[in-house]
Protein backbone atom coordinates (compact mmCIF):
# COMPACT_ATOMS: atom_id res chain seq x y z
CA UNK A 1 0.00 0.00 0.00
CA UNK A 2 2.90 2.33 0.63
CA UNK A 3 3.96 1.98 -2.99
CA UNK A 4 0.64 3.42 -4.11
CA UNK A 5 1.08 6.53 -1.94
CA UNK A 6 4.29 7.25 -3.77
CA UNK A 7 2.59 7.15 -7.19
CA UNK A 8 -0.82 8.51 -6.13
CA UNK A 9 -0.43 11.93 -7.82
CA UNK A 10 0.46 10.27 -11.14
CA UNK A 11 -2.44 7.87 -10.85
CA UNK A 12 -4.87 10.71 -10.16
CA UNK A 13 -3.51 12.79 -13.04
CA UNK A 14 -3.72 9.87 -15.46
CA UNK A 15 -7.30 9.07 -14.41
CA UNK A 16 -8.25 12.72 -14.85
CA UNK A 17 -6.62 12.76 -18.30
CA UNK A 18 -8.44 9.62 -19.41
CA UNK A 19 -11.81 10.89 -18.23
CA UNK A 20 -11.42 14.42 -19.63
CA UNK A 21 -10.35 13.26 -23.10
CA UNK A 22 -12.76 10.31 -23.05
CA UNK A 23 -10.16 7.72 -23.90
CA UNK A 24 -12.39 4.94 -22.64
CA UNK A 25 -16.05 4.70 -23.66
CA UNK A 26 -19.03 3.04 -22.08
CA UNK A 27 -20.86 0.22 -23.85
CA UNK A 28 -23.84 2.55 -24.30
CA UNK A 29 -21.72 5.13 -26.13
CA UNK A 30 -20.18 2.40 -28.25
CA UNK A 31 -23.59 1.02 -29.21
CA UNK A 32 -24.86 4.51 -30.12
CA UNK A 33 -21.84 5.14 -32.36
CA UNK A 34 -22.27 1.69 -33.94
CA UNK A 35 -25.89 2.54 -34.85
CA UNK A 36 -24.77 5.87 -36.35
CA UNK A 37 -22.16 4.13 -38.49
CA UNK A 38 -24.69 1.54 -39.70
CA UNK A 39 -27.14 4.32 -40.60
CA UNK A 40 -24.48 6.18 -42.56
CA UNK A 41 -23.51 3.00 -44.41
CA UNK A 42 -27.11 2.31 -45.38
CA UNK A 43 -27.40 5.82 -46.82
CA UNK A 44 -24.12 5.80 -48.77
CA UNK A 45 -23.65 2.22 -49.98
CA UNK A 46 -25.78 -0.30 -51.84
CA UNK A 47 -26.51 -3.67 -50.32
CA UNK A 48 -25.34 -6.88 -51.94
CA UNK A 49 -28.87 -7.89 -52.96
CA UNK A 50 -29.40 -4.53 -54.71
CA UNK A 51 -26.14 -4.94 -56.62
CA UNK A 52 -27.08 -8.47 -57.67
CA UNK A 53 -30.50 -7.24 -58.87
CA UNK A 54 -28.82 -4.54 -60.95
CA UNK A 55 -26.47 -7.11 -62.48
CA UNK A 56 -29.38 -9.28 -63.56
CA UNK A 57 -31.19 -6.25 -64.98
CA UNK A 58 -28.09 -5.24 -66.93
CA UNK A 59 -27.84 -8.79 -68.24
CA UNK A 60 -31.45 -8.68 -69.41
CA UNK A 61 -30.94 -5.29 -71.06
CA UNK A 62 -27.85 -6.61 -72.84
CA UNK A 63 -29.80 -9.58 -74.18
CA UNK A 64 -32.58 -7.33 -75.45
CA UNK A 65 -30.11 -4.99 -77.15
CA UNK A 66 -28.44 -7.99 -78.79
CA UNK A 67 -31.82 -9.18 -80.06
CA UNK A 68 -32.60 -5.74 -81.48
CA UNK A 69 -29.16 -5.64 -83.11
CA UNK A 70 -29.73 -9.09 -84.67
CA UNK A 71 -33.14 -8.03 -86.00
CA UNK A 72 -31.68 -4.88 -87.55
CA UNK A 73 -28.88 -6.86 -89.21
CA UNK A 74 -31.36 -9.38 -90.67
CA UNK A 75 -33.48 -6.69 -92.31
CA UNK A 76 -30.57 -5.29 -94.33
Amino acid sequence: MEHFYKYAPWIVVSIMFFTSYRVFVTPEQLERKHREILGDCEKKFASLSMVNDLKTQFGEIKQKIDQIYDILLEKR
